[in-house]
């Protein structure tokens, strides 16, 4: 009965990615017009304004698979193709686990298809998401080899260290830290010598380590330096994980399952073998005292939740006491996941309309332009007060690819994206920029602006082409200086009166 209802919510929960064009995450977009910039490098169809620079660094599991996809398909289908298998990987990976660890499939299902939309991933993080699923299998096949012929486990570490080194940086960081919690509990659980363990997680660091030596004699990086630790949110991001569009959704999803959880536990049907004691010890320590942003990767802490709600499952077991107990328990679990996917739904399929209304807008544009992003909110934070207007954030870098144009706010950081502004406009680049809020577009331009204001729009009216204003539609701040060319219900396309 459990794997008849997991097989249908696995099916009808793949459904937004089959049914939507171009996702509604926010990140997404980004992503695709960097896939358009090298699936067309070196191509008469070229960006003008962007150029490719590889280097030995991480987090380029899209960048690397997409542009050969790109070859027997549109990008556009590639770069959705990717995110399709990224979510097999998460389902796939936390069922394999299971089954290594216990010999049958139990709780990781539908631990996977709950956190299959939650916040980071519905957000848009794919290369994350990637290689969280590839850290899965990584960690079940170490644990079918922990036992057998130490070169084979050697080997098949190695591989995995190196693709996760390649696709997602703190994926590998999962995977590390969770087979080195699994060979540290065994000391205690089975009596393993200090030595022996000693030896075993020598080997599982050796890859790594080479890896980092290569990264630093070719002058690789990770990201950009900044760390931050924004702790008042780290009591509030369980609360909100498991829906990145609802957070009074996620708030009762996420207290509904803690509740259950730790209702099972005490009645003590719920229970944590040894290794996964030192697991979610681990896990907890490492959410709490992680940065919330290092190497200039934003939310790193909020990562630490969906990665060990797909691991745990693998070592825990539930034992409910009667038919009624389970099916409760699956019908409890299966509104969860139910809900949350008809709220992804619910917001997915009117953005197909919205993002189609932003590609006709770049027939407006004249090719090659240079394009200024500005939001009607009060700053370039995310909304949080109303999280399905996020996934609009990033649609005007599509005219990456639509128009040839420049857009600053596109991802061209060095250590993560083998993209970069050429030479010409690198000075008003922005790497994980935000719209600029219209306030202080506005101020600029009437000659009133803060001393702070930042190079790159300090002399916006002559430096870009057009302006798209994200939200809804309001009057033009300033008619002697911007022409409205298009209008829809969550943005304004203005160009731009150079000189005025």
């Amino acid at each position: 009965m459990a794997i008849a209802v997991l097989a249908m919510l696995a099916a009808v929960s793949f459904l937004p990615v089959l049914l939507t064009p171009i996702p509604a995450m926010v990140d997404y977009p980004n992503h695709l017009a960097r896939m358009y910039i090298l699936s067309q490098s070196g191509t008469p169809d070229a960006n003008p304004h962007y150029e490719v620079a590889w280097a030995f660094y991480p987090n380029l599991g899209m960048d690397l698979l997409v542009p050969q996809l790109a070859r027997l398909m549109s990008v556009e289908a590639a770069t959705r193709l990717f995110l399709l298998l990224s979510q097999l990987l998460i389902v796939t990976g936390a069922l394999l686990l299971e089954w290594a660890r216990k010999g049958r499939v139990h709780l990781a299902g539908f631990a996977a298809l709950a956190f299959l939309y939650c916040l980071p991933f519905s957000w848009g993080f794919v290369n994350f998401e990637f290689g969280l699923g590839l850290a899965l299998w990584g960690i079940a096949v170490y644990l079918m080899l922990a036992e057998g012929p130490w070169p084979l486990r050697l080997l098949a570490n190695t591989l995995f260290v190196g693709a996760l080194y390649t696709a997602h940086f703190f994926s590998l960081g999962i995977y590390g830290a969770t087979l080195g919690l699994y060979e540290l509990s065994r000391i205690n659980h089975q009596r393993i010598s200090y030595r022996v363990a000693a030896a075993r997680l020598g080997a599982l660091a050796l890859p790594a380590l080479v890896l980092f030596g290569i990264m630093q004699m070719t002058a690789g990086s990770i990201g950009s330096e900044g760390t931050s630790w924004f702790l008042g949110f780290k009591p509030v991001w369980p609360l909100r994980i498991l829906n990145g569009y609802s957070l009074t959704a996620s708030a009762v999803t996420g207290l509904a399952l803690m509740t259950a959880l730790l209702f099972a536990a005490r009645r003590g049907v719920l229970k944590l073998e040894p290794a996964g004691i030192w697991l979610a010890i681990g896990f907890a320590l490492l959410y709490l005292v992680i940065p919330s942003k290092l190497f200039g990767t934003s939310f790193v802490d909020l990562r630490v939740i969906p990665a060990a709600a797909l691991i745990l499952p693998a070592f825990c077991s539930l034992s409910l006491p009667s038919q009624a107990w389970r099916m409760a328990a699956l019908a409890a679990i299966s509104g969860i996941i139910l809900l949350n996917l008809a709220i992804v739904l619910a917001v997915w399929l009117p953005y197909r309309a919205d993002y189609a209304a932003m590609i006709r807008s770049f027939h407006k544009i004249d090719r090659g332009s240079r394009i200024l992003v500005g939001s009607t909110g009060d700053n370039g934070d995310p909304p949080f007060a109303d999280l399905t207007s996020y996934p609009m954030y990033y649609a005007p870098t599509l005219a990456v690819h639509y128009a040839n144009a420049f857009v600053p706010n596109l991802f061209t950081e060095a250590g993560k994206q083998p993209v970069r502004a050429r030479e010409a406009v690198r000075r008003l680049a922005i790497p994980y920029g935000g719209p600029v809020p219209s306030s202080l577009l506005n101020a600029i331009a009437t000659r009133q602006p803060p001393a702070d204001v930042p190079p790159f729009i300090r002399t916006w009216y002559l430096d870009y082409d057009y302006l798209y204003v994200l939200g809804p539609p309001a009057a033009n701040p300033l008619p002697d200086l911007l022409e409205v060319l298009d209008t829809s219900e969550r943005f304004v396309l203005y160009k731009i009166r150079r000189g005025s």
